[in-house]
């Protein structure tokens, strides 16, 4: 099966993007009507999230994000196989000279999760070295597709949790720039527990420590989904971060996640089981 899909993934990317946009959604509306546990997750999340949507409001707000989700999804075809002209007339890099101006320089790219991820990230690897880390997958066959689309401008070296992060470290300082991913839920280990969009909820550190071991600059690379293709912007590189107080760091990357999803809310991940962990005493919520 996997195979079929893979196979089916690098047919479609011949299609016209708007054309392969339709099969996406399409897809991403039939997850929301037939795979009940990831439909019962986004409504949960969206619900915690927004709760004063009504309960139409929020399903159609699943839908969206659902449909969106199953456009990027087949659309990773497209960054595993076009070719960089295409994709650089797909995919915008805005900012990108904030970047040039830290080139050679220890820097952290901060990637929130929304659907465009992927997108953002074959775009940046056609101008700069990256260093990003990945999570195994449970389909093998899959995992290997998508390590191999990812890395295959060779501006890009992926190292796994397993490994650990003195490997990713290690790369850094050859003068790549990490892509880093902090917001999905990764246990307690590590994590305090800061608001975001009003629920308590487990957030690593290890930004922040990452920037004040590396003194590395940090600056947020967001990518959004249009109708023509995707925007990757480059925005403006913090300062005076980390602050030395891991709540208050905390706070302010989940404050400034919550201010990039309130532009496009149905794009954000809502798909992952972000508030798994619970303080203590808690009860779960899926």
């Amino acid at each position: 099966m996997t195979r079929l899909v893979l196979g089916l993934m690098w047919l479609l990317h011949w299609l016209p993007l708007p054309l392969l946009a339709v099969v996406g959604r399409a897809l991403g509306l039939a997850l929301y009507v037939l795979v009940g546990e990831r439909r019962h997750v986004t409504l949960t999340n969206l619900g915690l999230c927004f709760p004063q949507l009504t309960a139409a409001e929020k399903s159609a707000l699943a839908r969206r994000h659902l449909m969106a989700f199953g456009r990027s999804f087949l659309e990773l075809g497209l960054w595993w196989h076009a070719s960089p002209d295409r994709i650089r007339r797909l995919v915008r890099l805005d900012g990108g000279e904030r970047l040039a101006a830290y080139r050679g320089k220890p820097v952290i790219l901060l990637v929130p999760h929304f659907v465009g991820i992927d997108a953002g990230a074959i775009r940046l690897m056609l101008e700069h070295g990256v260093v990003a880390m990945y999570t195994h997958q449970k389909n093998s066959l899959f995992e290997a597709a998508m390590n191999d689309g990812r890395q295959r401008f060779g501006n890009c070296e992926l190292v796994s949790r397993q490994e650990g992060i003195k490997k990713a470290l290690r790369i850094m300082k050859k003068g790549r720039f990490f892509h880093y991913s902090p917001d999905m839920d990764y246990g307690p280990k590590e994590s305090v527990f800061v608001p975001f969009f009003g629920v308590q909820t487990a957030t690593i550190t290890g930004l922040a420590r990452l920037a004040r071991l590396t003194g590395a600059t940090l600056i947020p690379l967001v990518t959004r989904m249009e109708p023509g293709g995707y925007v990757a912007t480059v925005g403006e590189p913090w300062h005076h971060f980390p602050g030395g107080d891991d709540l208050a760091d905390a706070r302010r990357l989940n404050a400034f996640i919550e201010a990039e999803v309130l532009q496009s809310p149905e794009q954000y991940y809502w798909l992952h089981k972000r508030f798994k962990t619970r303080p203590p005493g808690e009860k779960g919520v899926y």
